[in-house]
């Protein structure tokens, strides 16, 4: 249950919500270091995936280089993926481990450190006394605060996959159809704003227990009108956060310096703290949202007594 605290608070705007997320850590120093210990975790998997994946990533661009120049320009306009596949070294089996270990591994830990950091930031934010480590780890996970959150997000992966397979059939048409790049930026726009739906989603199956899957998308669909311009501003932040970091990493694979590693290192740190923030960032804007849609709802309540009162009047 929300405190007063949060219920009186004034309307907020993009450098409002921010100012309101890192006063939280600012604030509470347990709080950072709760922050960095759950997501020591998360920190390593991400490492391990993310070698992986730019070693095999960057190995298989160089082998088809030459390939791709060579081959004839109409087939790899409309086969872009399997004439990649075909003319480099990439196996199935690089692609099913990457799959495999990101939904058994990291997708969990992320969604651990989700409910973690939520959970924490929303007792801080609400004015609750959190003095101590012990004090933010109040709310234990275990079956059933894990299952909401973790079926809401299964919806908004399948939602996020159905969305970038529409973004790369688009990217792939480019050189046959120039206007795809007009709808393709368009979609990424709105690919921006049905993202931050879903992770305001997540974010209500974790508060709000009795609400899951379908059901907290929707709700998170229904108080955010009227914001979602706000909601695609955050995402499209660490959306370029984390791609930045991620094309930083690929430059120094590709040109093979010898400090690659060290520099994925820190990216994935970055990128690190970064996840931590943009889920500070949704529980404020959550709340937000959820406020400025009660106030609507009096208004309209209040707006229809007066039309009563009027008719009856007259």
């Amino acid at each position: 249950m929300e405190s007063n605290k949060i219920l009186m608070k004034e309307k907020l705007e993009f450098s409002g919500i921010i100012k309101e997320a890192f006063a939280i850590p600012y604030k509470n120093l347990n709080f950072i270091i709760f922050a960095l210990l759950s997501a020591l975790p998360l920190f390593l998997s991400m490492l391990v995936h993310e070698i992986y994946f730019l070693k095999t990533l960057t190995l298989s661009a160089k082998l088809s280089y030459n390939q791709f120049s060579s081959c004839h320009r109409f087939y790899c306009i409309l086969h872009p993926f399997i004439t990649f596949l075909r003319s480099t070294k990439i196996g199935y089996h690089d692609l099913v481990f990457l799959g495999l270990f990101y939904l058994s591994i990291l997708y969990i830990i992320d969604l651990l450190n989700t409910i973690m950091i939520v959970n924490a930031s929303s007792l801080l934010y609400a004015g609750a006394r959190v003095s101590t480590l012990k004090d933010m780890l109040s709310r234990p996970i275990n079956m059933s605060t894990l299952k909401g959150p973790l079926i809401t997000s299964f919806y908004a992966l399948a939602l996020a996959l159905l969305s970038s397979l529409g973004l790369v059939s688009l990217a792939t048409q480019f050189y046959v159809f120039p206007p795809a790049v007009l709808l393709f930026f368009a979609l990424f726009v709105k690919y921006m704003e049905w993202s931050a739906v879903w992770n305001m989603g997540i974010v209500i199956s974790i508060l709000e227990e009795n609400k899951i899957g379908d059901i907290a998308i929707g709700v998170s669909a229904y108080v955010s009108k009227g914001r979602r311009r706000l909601g695609f501003l955050l995402n499209l932040v660490f959306f370029l956060w984390r791609y930045g970091l991620r094309f930083l990493c690929l430059y120094f694979w590709w040109v093979g310096n010898h400090i690659a590693i060290r520099v994925t290192i820190w990216c994935v740190g970055l990128a690190c703290l970064g996840t931590s923030m943009k889920w500070v960032l949704f529980m404020v804007y959550f709340y937000d949202c959820k406020i400025r849609s009660l106030e609507k709802k009096v208004d309209i309540e209040e707006a229809r007594v007066a039309e009563l009162l009027k008719k009856y009047a007259t």
